[in-house]
C-alpha cells in the first residue's frame, strides 16, 4: 500500500466521520428550529457538511489515483 493510498483512506474516513457529525447535528432540536425558520442549518453543521464532502472527494480521488 502506497502513501497516497493511506492518505486517501484516512481522508475518506475523516470525511465520513465529519458527514456523520453533520447528520447528527442536523437532527438536533435547535438545528431543526433554525432550519425551519431560516431555511439553513447552523454554521457548525454547514462546516461539518462541507468539510466532510471535501474530505470524501479528496480521499476518493487519492485512492483512485493511487
Amino acid at each position: 500500500m502506497t502513501h497516497t493510498n493511506i492518505i486517501g483512506f484516512v481522508a475518506l474516513t475523516v470525511g465520513a466521520v465529519l458527514l456523520f457529525f453533520a447528520w447528527r447535528g442536523s437532527q438536533a432540536p435547535m438545528d431543526q428550529m433554525s432550519e425551519a425558520l431560516t431555511g439553513r442549518f447552523t454554521g457548525n453543521t454547514m462546516w461539518y457538511l462541507l468539510g466532510g464532502i471535501v474530505a470524501v472527494v479528496v480521499g476518493a480521488g487519492l485512492l483512485y489515483r493511487g
